[in-house]
């Protein structure tokens, strides 16, 4: 908890003067009412986010568990999240300032207009202390109005971000850091309530402040990235955080949905983010501009990559109900 009386009290104040929501959005009921997160048939659920939600997209791991968690209901997801990334926009905005890099989120959502949206940020707290939290809560506010905005009637969802790891030297201690982001999980549990929006725990649901020491079975390569094997254990933990249960289900049955997943995640990484961007839109298209024509031809192969999800789940819960 933070336990500063008058940083405290500050972030109450700060926390009051955020509470309303956004214009011409209907509150939904708040997330200490709900015992779990309501998707619906067709729903476009978007991860917006940093390094950790990027990341997933190595790895496929929470796409095919929601998937199946949610058994006949049908979603699809795509991953806008950006290594580095903070509410402000930063990583997204190339070579200008951050308001680019949100304008290009903006972009972005009106591409995909989503029903759901995912978010996590807030990693950098762990290392840059909480001195910066109004100025973060307000940079948030100013996040959850634009995709509001861009998309009326969005459920959103808030995660906080997962614990780190003491690893061996010359990996540093993380005590410290993990103290802070409690604290940090503390404060965007009652900025998420005055928002409107679902919270997840993450933080608590991966074991919340280690134990001190070295963390004896890793699931990080370096204390703060996770492993394939960290990222089986994000995904099913923040499927439970959202009130649903992966079903048990061999390596054998998951794996051709897991191939899918990560071929359709690849399929849509080019559509929005090519690797030579500058080329087709950018200050220099005047040289491969004409080829920026061929970005919306990655969509009908995202929507066959989509449907063949949809068979493969499809054919596991059969598999599961014939046993």
């Amino acid at each position: 908890m933070i336990r500063n009386p008058l940083f405290a009290a500050a972030l109450a104040c700060l926390l009051g003067s955020l509470s309303a929501p956004a214009q011409n959005v209907v509150a939904p009921v708040t997330s200490e009412e709900k015992t779990s997160f309501e998707f619906k048939d067709g729903d476009r659920v978007v991860l917006i986010g940093n390094t950790v939600i990027e990341r997933e997209q190595r790895y496929a791991t929470f796409e095919p568990r929601l998937a199946l968690a949610l058994g006949e209901t049908k979603v699809t997801v795509r991953n806008l999240a950006w290594s580095g990334d903070t509410v402000y926009g930063h990583a997204r905005s190339y070579f200008g300032p951050p308001e680019e890099g949100l304008e290009r989120m903006t972009q972005h959502l009106q591409l995909l207009k989503p029903n759901v949206v995912l978010l996590c940020y807030g990693s950098e707290m762990a290392f840059e202390g909480l001195k910066d939290l109004p100025r973060f809560l307000t940079g948030y506010r100013n996040l959850l109005s634009l995709i509001r905005k861009q998309s009326p009637g969005v459920r959103i969802i808030v995660a906080t971000p997962p614990p780190l790891e003491t690893l061996p030297p010359p990996l540093p201690d993380q005590t410290d850091a993990n103290k802070r982001l409690s604290s940090f999980r503390d404060a965007l549990r009652k900025f998420a309530a005055a928002q409107n929006t679902y919270f997840v725990d993450w933080f608590e649901l991966m074991g919340g402040i280690p134990k001190p020491g070295q963390t004896s079975k890793p699931l990080t390569e370096n204390g703060v990235h996770y492993t394939r094997e960290g990222y089986e254990k994000l995904s099913t933990v923040l499927i439970e955080g959202l009130g649903y249960t992966f079903p048990q289900v061999t390596k054998t049955e998951l794996d051709p949905l897991q191939r899918e997943v990560l071929k359709k995640d690849e399929l849509f990484f080019n559509r929005w983010r090519p690797q030579n961007e500058t080329y087709l839109f950018g200050f220099r298209k005047h040289e491969q501009g004409q080829n920026a024509k061929e970005i919306p031809m990655f969509d009908p192969l995202i929507d066959q990559a989509d449907a063949k999800i949809q068979e493969l789940k499809a054919a596991i819960l059969a598999s599961k109900k014939a046993l």
